[in-house]
């Protein structure tokens, strides 16, 4: 017995040899780049074939196979990667959604060149470089783990390393050569998975898809590293083989034998499932995939060209109508990505899994295998394995509720692996199973004609996802899902309804896929195709189902014409370009075509300026410069003191700094806000006793202008922001002359009395050990215009977030009336009437003006079908503005677009983070316009903002925060100016 033990820990701490290289492999090239490679079992595969190639095809000797194999390729394959996929997405921001892609469409093109060059069947004489003796396989994992970390740690690459990973822009603006620190990292990652493979090659089987997924299945180590530890990727994958390998003395016997076996040989499998669904999240500063630009619509005539298509098969015969007969299947099958991904913007790796569910309970309701149920005629079994796998969508929606980007597509990934080893490589569940086609239509013409009908009615459910009050739900929950959440989405069950409807899909899909072939095979549903399916309805349209359709017949197709491989390997290149053309092949075509109609000669320059109409649309007719707009009278910053310069702000939200999209803010200021003074050296005693010394904020409360009257005086200091055309972005809200309320758009006409106050108690805040919010105390009337000021740091931000709902307190309550609402979401109480604005914007780009205005009004349960107009004209949104994407238009056009969505829903208390962000100096007179208008209809405002300019005009009563308390309160004229003469006696 003893012998047995000791025979089978050295067998695993063989395997966890190999896991424990994977690991560090792909811990190195996270923490150089930020990127997950999900391309590391591809590249393992692929040296272990160029090894083979060269020991056994071309004769070489194993050492110098090895050499050339591991010294040369793997470097240079990992360099290559780093240069030209990987670099250009860090030059473009390092979207985390396109960077998957890439390293998913690396996968895809290597895995199908393999089977291009190689052939897709099995190899079983890969050369043996280490013996079978673990002990040579260990030392080399535990050498080269120790090396590198030595040389994180101690060497000066390392500390470039740590800073690329902390910063990258920072670390290139302190002088570090950030592209070559992601270079080597690649280097020695594709070294790290080359060596993987060769060592694995000899005892496994040696495929394009059976090694690249055995590879993967151990990502388990680095993600319970936590993407960052190297001593623990070891000792896990070490503690993991041998566990794997003593599992196989069980022999229990009964029901329970089968699922322990499986258990025992796929315990890497057990561990990953753990790691990505239980473990603290790695890459929570991930963001999902979404569209970030108007949707394009549907050329003309497309669908009648995709109809023609797709009954050109009914005139086919033989082996062509046959391979046809698994287009409309898989079409159906990629539609449920369009529903989840497209729709939604939830990554889902996992879909496979469905596809495979959907058609063995079909094979097993069908063939009257089915516990509890007797035999049922083909299509009524069909429905029936729909309506059971639906449900089983929560297994991959139940992790997305608290997950995306990086880790949610490790949790999917994780199901769908789970899946494959658990249910469909298990005998005891597929033996002897086999799947007849409907009565009426066994012969493939008519088998088509039902797919067909199928198809339609798929198309027709994804259709309904895409209209209406849910579609435009998910598109809000896709462009951005913090926004929709504040517009009273309901996030978490959304998501839920998006992956509970695509398993639904890719489950009748897959029923259809497997009665069109006649049997169930499980190798058709394994995670490799999944992979693969995701990427290719991705590179040709994630929200498109003309993109999913033709997806569907060109993997098919290609598949059946050429050589196999030659649909992946097509695929993985779009895939991998994606940094190249981010807005895929489509974009591509087009930016070519407008390039090519824009190469003229002077000539032509002046004939096509002759020729041009020189009018404007009024509503972006440009605006006079205003001459007070000049240095001297630009306002000081929170943050300089000193005099700030015309910041010219981004005219389209997806022109921003990619590098501010994913910051904690804990109090920063938005940069290109001027303010008027400095209080960083305002004593706290000082500040206090002059706000002690001001008059109740109700005594000095300020009427509204009528309109006949210019605004209060202000400091006109903005450099106005230019759309991408050049033109002036249009005017804010006129003043009328009897506008002192907003006609119901902000709420009743009589709102002060009896509406509830929002205040906190004793708020406490921490990150990290720092004490943001120190025992805040706040009360928010109705009525009234209350204003947070202080320096950067100060915990404004944090006691926002507190306010809205995106961040817990430590300690302390927030209460809305007599409700604690402290633990409540940010739709939950976005439905109670307390609504906010974001600091960086948080518009819908692929809605239009009105429909993100009426997201609002939808989600915040408003039954007055005029709320949405009400505030569409209030911001005077309700011109040709109205049926604009959001997409495209100038900075000031979309805060008024995310305000009037905020005030569709009718709150009672309205929370702004830094409204004047982005806007010029007519746009925020007419902002102040309107905010007073909405105090005087009882709106309770909330206003976090830097300009005190803004705040002196507008506020009632003004909070100074300093280190996480409020230090002074009271009327900004006493508040402000006693911070301007502190500075000035400073």
């Amino acid at each position: 017995m003893s012998s047995l033990t000791y025979d089978l820990t050295l067998a695993g701490l063989s395997v966890g040899s190999a896991a424990a290289l994977t690991g560090t492999g792909l811990i190195v090239t996270y923490r150089a780049t930020g990127v997950l490679n999900f391309a590391h079992g591809a590249i393992a595969m692929v040296c272990a074939y160029v090894l083979r190639q060269c020991v056994v095809g071309w004769g070489w000797p194993l050492w110098a196979g090895a050499a050339m194999t591991l010294l040369l390729l793997a470097p240079a394959l990992g360099v290559v990667l780093e240069r030209f996929v990987f670099r250009p997405l860090s030059v473009l921001g390092g979207d985390p959604a396109q960077t998957l892609v890439a390293s998913i469409g690396v996968f895809v093109l290597l895995v199908g060149g393999a089977a291009l060059v190689w052939g897709q069947g099995a190899r079983d004489d890969a050369p043996e470089l280490v013996s079978a003796d673990p002990w040579g396989q260990l030392a080399v994992a535990l050498v080269l783990a120790a090396g590198v970390g030595a040389v994180i740690r101690w060497t000066r690459f390392g500390r470039e390393l740590r800073a690329v990973v902390d910063d990258r822009q920072l670390a290139a603006l302190g002088g570090i050569d950030a592209d070559r620190v992601a270079a080597a990292g690649w280097a020695f990652g594709a070294f790290t998975a080359g060596l993987t493979g060769v060592l694995l090659a000899p005892y496994v089987r040696l495929d394009p898809y059976g090694l690249p997924l055995l590879v993967m299945e151990v990502v388990a180590v680095a993600v319970a590293a936590r993407m960052r530890s190297l001593p623990v990727a070891v000792v896990v994958a070490l503690g993991v083989g041998v566990a794997q390998s003593q599992l196989t003395r069980l022999h229990p016997s009964g029901w329970a034998e089968p699922l322990l076996q499986a258990v025992g040989a796929n315990l890497f499998v057990v561990a990953l499932l753990i790691a990505a669904l239980a473990l603290p999240r790695i890459g929570t500063r991930d963001a999902l995939p979404r569209t970030a630009t108007a949707r394009v619509p549907t050329p003309q005539g497309a669908w009648i060209v995709a109809v023609i298509l797709f009954l050109l098969p009914l005139g086919f015969a033989g082996s062509d109508l046959h391979t046809s007969v698994q287009v409309p299947a898989l079409g159906v099958v990629l539609l449920s990505l369009v529903v989840v991904t497209g729709r939604g913007g939830q990554i889902s790796l996992g879909q496979a899994a469905y596809a495979g569910l959907g058609a063995l309970f079909t094979a097993l309701l069908a063939s009257g295998r089915f516990p509890g149920l007797p035999r049922l005629p083909e299509l009524a079994a069909l429905a029936l394995a729909v309506a059971l796998v639906a449900p089983l969508g929560l297994l991959t929606g139940w992790p997305a509720i608290t997950r995306q980007g990086l880790a949610l597509a490790l949790a999917t990934f994780a199901v769908g692996v789970g899946v494959s080893r658990f249910v469909f490589a298990q005998p005891y569940a597929t033996s002897g199973l086999s799947l007849d086609r409907p009565a009426g239509f066994e012969g493939d013409r008519a088998y088509y004609v039902l797919e067909l009908a199928l198809l339609s009615l798929a198309l027709v459910s994804a259709r309904a996802l895409r209209r209406g009050r849910t579609g435009r739900a998910l598109a809000a929950l896709r462009d951005h899902e913090s926004g929709a959440s504040a517009a009273g989405v309901q996030v978490p069950s959304l998501k839920l309804l998006a992956f509970v409807a695509g398993a639904a899909l890719a489950a009748l899909g897959g029923g259809m896929l497997g009665m069109g072939l006649r049997a169930f095979d499980p190798t058709s549903y394994d995670p490799v195709r999944g992979l693969l399916w995701f990427a290719a309805v991705v590179v040709l349209g994630a929200d498109s189902t003309l993109g999913a359709l033709a997806a569907a017949a060109l993997l098919v197709g290609l598949d059946a014409g050429a050589r196999g491989g030659m649909a992946a390997a097509l695929i993985g290149v779009l895939a991998a370009l994606v940094g190249r053309f981010p807005g895929g092949p489509y974009e591509a075509v087009r930016r070519l075509r407008r390039r090519c109609r824009t190469t003229l000669t002077a000539t032509g320059l002046r004939a096509r300026r002759r020729l041009r109409p020189t009018s404007r649309s009024t509503a972006f007719q440009p605006m006079p410069r205003n001459p007070a707009d000049t240095a001297a009278n630009r306002p000081h910053r929170w943050d300089t003191g000193e005099p700030g310069p015309p910041t010219a702000h981004p005219t389209n939200i997806s022109e921003r700094d990619p590098s501010t999209t994913h910051r904690t803010d804990t109090g920063a200021a938005n940069s290109s806000s001027p303010h008027r003074t400095d209080t960083r050296g305002l004593d706290p005693t000082t500040a206090h006793q002059a706000g002690s010394r001001a008059t109740s904020p109700a005594t000095t409360r300020r009427s509204a202008p009528d309109g006949t009257e210019p605004a209060p005086p202000r400091r006109t200091r903005r450099h106005s922001p230019r759309p991408a055309d050049g033109a002036s972005p249009p005017p804010g809200p006129p003043a009328r002359d009897h506008e002192t309320r907003t006609d119901g758009a902000g709420g009743n006409t009589n709102p002060a009395e009896g509406r509830a106050v929002l205040t906190t108690h004793n708020l406490q805040a921490r990150y990290d050990g720092f004490t943001a919010l120190d025992g805040v105390d706040l009360t928010v009337p109705p009525g009234r215009i209350t204003a947070i000021i202080g320096p950067n740091g100060a915990g404004k931000s944090t006691l926002f977030h507190c306010l809205a709902g995106t961040l817990r307190p430590a300690r302390g309550q927030v209460r809305y009336g007599d409700r604690n609402i402290t633990h409540l979401s940010p739709h939950t109480r976005t439905r109670l009437g307390i609504a906010r604005t974001f600091q960086q914007l948080a518009v819908f780009p692929t809605l239009t003006v009105a429909e993100n205005v009426q997201v609002g009004a939808e989600q915040g349960h408003i039954t007055d079908p005029a709320a949405t107009d009400r505030a569409l004209r209030l911001l005077a949104l309700d011109g040709p503005l109205r049926n604009a994407p959001a997409a495209g238009l100038p900075t000031g056009t979309l805060r008024r677009v995310e305000l009037a969505r905020a005030l569709a829903g009718t709150p009672a208390v309205l929370l702004l983070d830094e409204p004047a962000a982005g806007l010029d100096t007519a746009e925020v007179t007419a902002l102040t316009r309107v905010l007073r208008a909405l105090a005087a209809d009882g709106t309770a405002l909330l206003v976090v903002e830097h300009d005190l300019d803004l705040v002196a005009d507008l506020a009632d009563v003004v909070h100074v925060m300093t280190a996480g308390r409020i230090i002074a309160s009271g009327p900004p004229d006493h508040v402000l100016d006693t911070l301007d003469a502190r500075e000035s006696a400073v």
